[in-house]
């Protein structure tokens, strides 16, 4: 496939994906528990709590109980969904986590929104840009990060029946939603292909799936090959995928809505350094927080947006 054959079907917020995803797989599946720390509105969790109020707890501004209780409910077989903005997700409840989830080996399912610049006018204190890199550290955690509407519901779904701790980080606006709408392009640790090429090689996630197609495009417009693959599972990592792709075009750029210091960007150099040495650019922020502003407006000013990519891409090559 070209990056040109990508049809947008709509814009919608990942978010809504997480929330349409707990309601379908709460219908599904009874020992499927949601708990949020007052964010119920934020996280679309009113047809879940309207048709399942007894498997919904509210647990107040006090995220590190929330984590505890989580934990504790697995004990009797139930799965628990905490709910969050990703920053008090991880960042503020990080010990609880790793004692009594991570090091327990507990089957929670912690889901955090309003991730990265994307958070936008809430600022630097709620656009956490550290996260990935904190929970692919923790033994035994698998780290999702889905790109749209469609791919936040399928993975939402997913990882009920999946074993062990879960992060799973999505974000707040209106995005272009352009994977299947039946979720069937998204598998647990698989990377997704976006389009095949030989000139060089864009791993992506989130939010920046989109951006890094609108740099393809124009690379493709060029004359360039572009092989574009979404690195939507962050851990377990798809290093057959990333390791198939390199060897072929020799060159590689990644896309993150995070800091480039342990994130996407670090995981694929990591692969390189180890099978095939490569050169890569970076796309992410670069060793610093966010500040207010529109979302849009934060992606350009802090090197995230499709000109960004495009440079980056076009410098990689000539390092070949």
């Amino acid at each position: 496939m070209k990056l040109k054959d990508i049809q947008v079907l709509n814009e919608k917020e990942t978010r809504g994906g997480f929330g349409e995803g707990i309601y379908e797989i709460g219908k599904a599946n009874e020992n499927v528990v949601v708990l949020t720390a007052d964010l119920a509105g934020s996280l679309k969790l009113a047809p879940f709590i309207k048709d399942f109020p007894d498997r919904y707890i509210q647990c107040g501004i006090a995220e590190a109980n929330m984590i505890g209780i989580g934990a504790g409910l697995t004990i009797g077989g139930k799965i628990p969904y905490t709910t969050t903005f990703a920053n008090f997700s991880t960042g503020r409840v990080y010990d609880q986590i790793r004692q009594s989830v991570a090091y327990s080996g507990k089957n929670v399912k912690i889901c955090a929104s309003h991730a990265g610049l994307t958070l936008g006018e809430d600022g630097a204190t709620h656009q956490i840009l550290e996260d990935i890199g904190l929970m692919k550290m923790l033994p035994g955690m698998t780290v999702i990060v889905p790109c749209d509407f469609n791919q936040t519901k399928a993975a939402t779904k997913a990882i009920a029946s999946y074993q062990g701790p879960v992060y799973l980080r999505f974000g707040r606006p209106k995005w272009p939603n352009f994977t299947k709408e039946d979720g069937s392009d998204f598998v647990i640790g698989k990377a997704q292909v976006m389009s095949e090429g030989t000139d060089i090689s864009i791993f992506a996630c989130g939010h920046m799936v989109w951006i890094a197609i609108e740099a393809g495009r124009l690379l493709e417009e060029k004359g360039f090959s572009v092989e574009l693959i979404n690195i939507h599972t962050i851990k377990p990592l798809d290093t057959e995928a990333i390791i198939k792709s390199i060897s072929k075009t020799k060159c590689a750029v990644t896309v993150e809505e995070h800091n480039i210091i342990g994130g996407l960007g670090d995981a694929v150099a990591q692969v390189a350094a180890k099978h095939c040495p490569i050169p890569i650019e970076y796309i992410g922020t670069n060793d610093t927080f966010g500040e207010s502003g529109k979302p849009l407006d934060l992606l350009k000013k802090y090197g995230l947006s499709t000109p960004h990519v495009l440079a980056a891409a076009e410098k990689v090559m000539k390092r070949k």
